[in-house]
């Protein structure tokens, strides 16, 4: 060992014994015990046991001029804290110091500090060691591990059984909250679903599950900008910049969303209806075409089935099947609305519910084919999903609720 005992234990300002400590954690390092490494770099056991936890009394000690830091340790990079960070943090903590005044000598972000103390400290007496921290936090870090969908066979079977039924991924784990809601091992995010139908190689669920996702895709889908919307028509038109103010609340019900979805070639198509406040959805039957007069009688007929309270107003793009809206308005007495050019999200509503529809009518597909029991039943399963956006209840529920009312 190059290292020598000094003879001459004068103060040696701020930094004291600043060789001794660095040799004392190169020791450690290199397998040595925290007293022999104190031994042969000449201090108290008690001192290398300080350095190595942190001071246990303060008090003992004059504070610094500045925070002292322990070498810098080749385990982790500058993503992650190195030991010598924890080292400082638990010095500072027996010293009474802040999460955000240790953030601040350590450059690091005051969550960062806080989430590695609550995470890391002894589960029984709650004090931090950072060398007991930082051999947990290596444990932690190789990878791949194990899922926790692949480690548990009923989560595994209960989430598989879900997507069968074409329940999404976040529809599943509210079930398995409520299902289980004394049994955390049972909860997972619905991420953890997408990542275990995603990602290659780790085998937690079925590949073929991918096909029961809304979009059917096996990997995600990057955002692009907004598509051109379809030619519009130049005749007088209501903008929704008219529409009245309770329908943006969607406290009052009755006012819907419409659009068409298109099969292939453009020449077949569906039309949907959605209520702002219920999600409940109607489809409309365009075995003839999506001509304006055609989309006009099915609308009528549509409409004509539902309470009148229940049917205040109607939200559309500028599409050429709603030319003849007037003739409509004058039918029913129901006044239509058109959303701006390219702003689809002003009918949001509707655009989530014509990809959820998307799963029974993939796109390139002849629309044609389908009869209108067979749409009815369609809209009564989705009718009949839980929804995050009405606490879980079904647009079914929540319109029978109306109803009564």
């Amino acid at each position: 060992m190059t290292f020598e005992i000094r003879e001459d234990r004068q103060p040696q300002g701020p930094r004291k014994l600043r060789a001794e400590r660095e040799e004392y954690f190169r020791l450690v390092q290199q397998g040595y015990s925290s007293k022999e490494a104190s031994r042969l770099v000449g201090v108290h056991p008690r001192t290398g046991r300080e350095w190595r936890n942190g001071r246990t009394d303060p008090k003992r000690f004059r504070a610094p001029a500045r925070p002292e830091r322990a070498p810098s340790c080749a385990s982790g990079g500058s993503r992650y804290l190195r030991e010598d960070e924890r080292i400082h943090i638990a010095d500072r903590l027996h010293e009474k110091a802040t999460v955000r005044a240790i953030a601040a000598e350590l450059g690091r972000s005051p969550s960062t500090v806080s989430r590695e103390i609550r995470r890391n400290r002894h589960p029984e007496n709650g004090r931090y060691r950072p060398h007991a921290a930082q051999a947990r936090a290596d444990a932690r870090r190789p990878r791949p591990k194990t899922g926790k969908i692949a480690s548990n066979l009923e989560l595994r079977d209960f989430i598989q059984d879900r997507l069968d039924r074409k329940w999404s991924p976040e529809q599943i784990c509210q079930a398995l909250r409520d299902t289980f809601p004394e049994r955390p091992e049972m909860h997972v995010v619905h991420e953890t679903v997408y990542q275990a139908l995603y990602v290659q190689g780790r085998g937690e669920l079925r590949r073929e599950l991918v096909a029961a996702l809304r979009t059917g895709r096996a990997r995600r889908k990057p955002r692009r900008q907004a598509a051109c919307q379809q030619p519009r028509f130049a005749i007088p038109m209501v903008m929704i910049s008219e529409r009245p103010a309770e329908a943006d609340d969607r406290a009052v019900p009755g006012r819907w969303e419409g659009d068409l979805i298109i099969g292939k070639d453009g020449a077949s198509a569906i039309g949907t209806l959605v209520e702002r406040a219920t999600r409940y959805v109607m489809l409309l039957h365009l075995p003839e075409g999506r001509t304006a007069e055609h989309v006009r009688d099915a609308l009528v007929t549509t409409v004509q089935t539902l309470p009148t309270h229940l049917v205040r107003s109607l939200t559309w793009d500028q599409g050429a099947e709603m030319a003849a809206h007037g003739s409509f308005t004058l039918a029913t007495d129901i006044p239509v609305y058109f959303c701006d050019p390219a702003s689809p999200w002003q009918r949001g509503s509707n655009e989530n519910t014509n990809g959820l529809l998307r799963q029974y009518f993939p796109k390139g597909t002849d629309l044609t084919a389908h009869t209108s029991e067979h749409l009815a039943a369609v809209a009564a399963e989705l009718n009949g999903r839980p929804r995050k956006t009405l606490g879980w209840e079904t647009p079914a529920e929540r319109l029978h609720k109306l109803l009564a009312a």
